[in-house]
C-alpha cells in the first residue's frame, strides 16, 4: 500500500530542520514584509539598493518562496453583523454598514489575500564528506547517506552561521525574519499539501531514530 508520505522528498523534520530523502537538509525563515508603495521614491531606490546589496554579499545559495492564499474573513464579517445589530447610533450604524458593505465588495473581487514570505537555505548531502558525495555520485541507493542524527548535527552546524548572517542582512533592510520551529515547519507543509484542509491543526510527532 503505497502512502502519500512515500511520494514526498521530505524524509523527516527534526530540531527545526527539513530533512530529505536524499540526505540533503534545509531551515527556512519566515520573513516580514514592508510597504514599499507608502515610501518616498529616496526611500525605495535605497531600500532596493540595500537588497541588492544583501544579493550581492551572499556565498551560499538561497530560495525565496512566496506563498499566497485567499483569507477567509467570515468570522470577521460576522463580527461587524453582531456590532451592527447591537450599534442604537444612527451615525454609527451607518459608518458601520458602509465599512461592512466595503469589506464584502473586497471578498466578491477576490483581493483577500493573507501573503507570507520565506527564504529556504538548503544543505546538500554532498557536504555530508566524501564519502557521502562519492555515493550520491555513484547509482541512486535507497535510504540515507548517514543516520538521520549525524545528518542533523551537520546541517545544523553548517546552517546557524549562515542564518545568522541573513538575519543580519534583512535587519539593515527593516526585515524581521526568525526560523520556523519544527512544529510551525511540519504545519507549513501539511498545508501546503492538504489545502483542503486548511485551518487543521496538525501535532508534531516525537522523533525516531535511525
Amino acid at each position: 500500500m503505497n502512502l502519500t508520505r512515500d511520494h514526498l522528498d521530505i524524509e523527516d523534520i527534526q530540531n527545526d530542520l527539513v530533512l530529505l530523502k536524499d540526505g540533503s537538509a534545509c531551515l527556512i525563515l519566515e520573513v516580514g514584509a514592508i510597504n514599499f508603495g507608502l515610501f518616498s521614491e529616496k526611500e525605495q531606490e535605497a531600500t532596493m539598493y540595500a537588497y541588492a546589496q544583501l544579493l550581492n554579499s551572499l556565498t551560499f545559495s538561497i530560495q525565496i518562496v512566496i506563498s499566497s492564499k485567499r483569507k477567509d474573513i467570515s468570522d470577521y464579517l460576522q463580527k461587524l453583523e453582531e456590532r451592527l445589530a447591537k450599534t442604537s447610533a444612527p451615525k454609527i450604524r451607518t459608518q458601520l454598514t458602509k465599512y461592512r458593505d466595503f469589506i464584502k465588495a473586497i471578498v466578491r473581487q477576490g483581493n483577500v489575500l493573507d501573503k507570507k514570505f520565506f527564504i529556504s537555505i538548503p544543505f546538500s548531502s554532498m557536504e555530508l564528506g566524501f564519502s557521502s558525495a562519492m555515493g550520491a555520485l555513484g547509482p541512486r541507493k535507497k535510504g540515507l547517506p548517514l543516520a538521520k542524527a549525524d545528518i542533523f548535527d551537520r546541517a545544523a552546524t553548517n546552517l546557524a552561521p549562515k542564518r545568522d548572517h541573513l538575519l543580519r542582512l534583512l535587519a539593515r533592510i527593516g526585515l524581521r525574519a526568525r526560523q520556523l520551529n519544527s512544529q510551525e515547519l511540519l504545519q507549513l507543509f501539511f498545508d501546503y499539501y492538504n489545502p483542503d484542509l486548511l485551518g487543521s491543526r496538525v501535532i508534531l510527532p516525537k522523533p525516531t531514530e535511525t
